[in-house]
């Protein structure tokens, strides 16, 4: 209140300085004033030049007759002006002719000068007081509220901000979970009378862009409490203390607005295991972890206050936040699957103009491993797309190429490669799409392209049918094939490989290793090699795998992974060889056209005759306007 009085009473004083200076710039105006001495005065007065004087204290301002001009003399304090100008042998006549004036001030007036000449230093050592003092505590307060908690508070009677169950599409099993934490914040009375201890605390576990975040914020929108919502890293500053002092605040506002949720995104920036002595470890951040330890011990039954805490690294996480009693109970948020992801897709085209064309159940299926954020990014990508094409509704179009983007990374069209370089590309980008379509196991092909994308001059874009959590070994055979159909084709068209299939081979080489060493598939036996690092605190360039095998045994590991990468690249050569028709034909259509659908792809495949529907659309559109007009006619 005091500081608001004072801003007001400033922007008084500015005001009033303003005027002042208004006012002599105003009374400075009208032509130009000349300084003159009594004695100049006495001989214009003598010579019949002065037509008036006006006095103003003690101040002469002198008119002449024959000049627009003014002239400004100064006489003595205690003597008159007559008397002055007597002594100085003015000519009395001439001083009888000339008119003078005299400027009596306003009592009013005198006052107001007074004061003001008397308040506006103080004032203005008062404003200067005002804002050093002001800065100083402003200080103190920061420094004062330095422990404070950071956490933004969502309130339940925000509709705007509300957010429910109905928002959050797929994660049933999740949803059902949490539930009766909902059904506690809204009456906890029950549970208590039945002598049920709810969890005080819930872990969400889930990849990034999962929508654990929006999770929580559903619970608190279902159960109409207050949300606090604060990060990990928020705790924790440079000074010791500082953390602890705010997960107190925290825990203290949340027990005032409750029942009440608090919502700690990316825990892991404070919940590290503790003691390790290696991986940056930290005296704020454990003690911060001590005190959220010690305030969910510390909870009554009758609290109402439930804490909800997100994260992507479970596995680095203290013992002592899983104990029974603290976040005890673990939810994990999965991947969408394709049910999920048209649920998903629905919510994000809520209020998005969508063309007829647009199939929402075909989209799901071409984005299998997208989570709800990359959902959400590709719709918001598509209506991009369409509103720099000055398209007023959202087509197929736009969302297949949205797809595309947030997959591979935008189209390089300007990108010009010469007549040698785009054959190569082709026929590379046709080994893959031949060699997987004529394999049982490989996923299906839907796009072929030439189209500079990201880092590739090409992509082949194959894509399961429908969802799998689980891999086979027949599987790994083929997609080892197809990783390899690019090299195959350069090989057996040009008769040398190029720099393009760098990436194909480096990721068959991955697969492979995988195959043998993780997933125990060849024939050195069901067991793995090479255990993961367990400490979370060791970098990935110092401890990436420990290990557990021999030299020799290192050897025949690269032996078996050498053997693979070889068979998928005999077996790519094999398929081509046999069909090498279809491959000039797939890659005589990629130079025309520049990318192969997967309807026309099939038909290439199949040897049927390909109609391209947009054409015959427009032809049935001409046909309708010409019977239109002879109709008319």
């Amino acid at each position: 209140m005091m500081e608001k009085l004072m801003k007001n009473i400033s922007y008084i004083i500015l005001v009033l300085i303003m005027v002042a200076g208004i006012s002599i710039l105003a009374s400075s105006k009208g032509g130009s004033v000349e300084d003159i001495t009594l004695n100049t005065l006495v001989h214009e007065i003598n010579e019949g030049q002065v037509k008036e004087i006006v006095i103003d204290g003690n101040d002469l301002l002198i008119v002449l007759k024959d000049e627009d001009k003014k002239q400004k003399a100064h006489k003595e304090r205690e003597a008159g002006m007559t008397e002055t100008l007597m002594n100085l042998k003015v000519d009395s006549e001439k001083l009888n002719e000339v008119a003078i004036d005299i400027k009596i001030p306003s009592k009013g007036a005198k006052v107001a000068n007074g004061i003001f000449a008397i308040i506006a230093p103080v004032l203005l050592i008062g404003i200067i007081i005002w804002f050093f003092m002001g800065r100083a505590m402003k200080g103190n307060n920061q420094a004062l509220s330095f422990g404070n908690s950071k956490a933004r508070m969502i309130d339940p009677k925000d509709k705007k901000k509300k957010v429910t169950f109905k928002d959050v599409a797929g994660n049933k099993e999740a949803k059902e979970e949490l539930l009766e934490i909902v059904d506690f914040l809204k009456d906890s009375k029950k549970f208590i009378k039945l002598g049920a201890k709810i969890p005080k605390g819930a872990l969400l576990l889930g990849k990034p862009g999962t929508g654990k975040t929006l999770m929580a914020k559903a619970i608190a929108g279902e159960a109409e409490v207050p949300f606090f919502n604060i990060s990990g890293s928020e705790f924790v500053e440079m000074f010791v203390g500082v953390g602890a002092s705010r997960v107190r605040d925290l825990f203290k506002q949340a027990k005032k607005h409750s029942p009440s949720l608090i919502f700690i995104d990316e825990i892991d920036a404070v919940g590290r295991q503790r003691g390790t002595g290696m991986g940056g470890g930290n005296d704020e951040r454990e003690q911060t972890l001590n005190q959220i330890l010690v305030e969910m011990d510390g909870f009554e039954t009758d609290t109402g206050v439930i804490v909800i805490a997100a994260t992507n690294r479970p596995d680095v996480l203290d013992a002592a936040l899983l104990r029974p009693g603290r976040f005890d109970r673990r939810i994990t948020i999965d991947l969408p699957d394709i049910t999920d992801r048209e649920a998903m897709l629905k919510i994000h085209a809520k209020e998005k103009p969508l063309d007829s064309d647009v199939n929402l159940t075909r989209i799901a299926q071409r984005t299998p491993g997208f989570s709800g954020a990359d959902l959400m990014n590709l719709m918001n990508e598509a209506a991009l797309l369409a509103g720099r094409r000055n398209k007023v509704k959202i087509s197929m179009d736009e969302v297949t190429e949205a797809i595309e983007k947030v997959m591979i990374g935008p189209a390089r069209k300007n990108k010009r490669m010469n007549e040698k370089e785009t054959r190569i590309v082709a026929y590379h980008e046709g080994g893959h799409a031949l060699v997987g379509a004529s394999l049982e196991n490989a996923d299906p092909i839907q796009k072929v392209s030439i189209i500079s994308r990201g880092g590739a001059g090409g992509y082949t874009l194959a894509v399961p049918e429908k969802d799998s959590t689980l891999k086979s070994k027949s599987y790994f055979i083929d997609e080892l094939a197809m990783l390899l159909g690019g090299f195959a084709a350069e090989e057996l068209i040009f008769g040398e490989t190029t720099t393009g299939p760098s990436n194909d081979i480096e990721r068959a080489t991955a697969l492979a290793r995988q195959y043998v060493t993780r997933y125990g598939m060849s024939e050195l036996g069901a067991r793995t090699f090479g255990e993961g690092s367990s400490n979370p605190f060791l970098g990935r360039s110092m401890a990436t795998e420990h290990r557990d095998y021999s030299d020799k045994t290192a050897e025949e590991i690269d032996k078996v992974i050498k053997e693979l990468v070889e068979n998928g690249r005999k077996t790519a050569l094999k398929i081509l060889k046999e069909k090498k028709n279809k491959l000039d034909e797939i890659a005589e259509t990629l130079l025309k056209q520049e990318t192969i659908e997967k309807d026309q792809f099939v038909a290439i495949i199949s040897g049927k005759e390909w109609i391209d529907p947009k054409k015959e659309s427009k032809k049935d559109k001409e046909k309708l306007v010409i019977k239109e007009k002879k109709v008319r006619k």
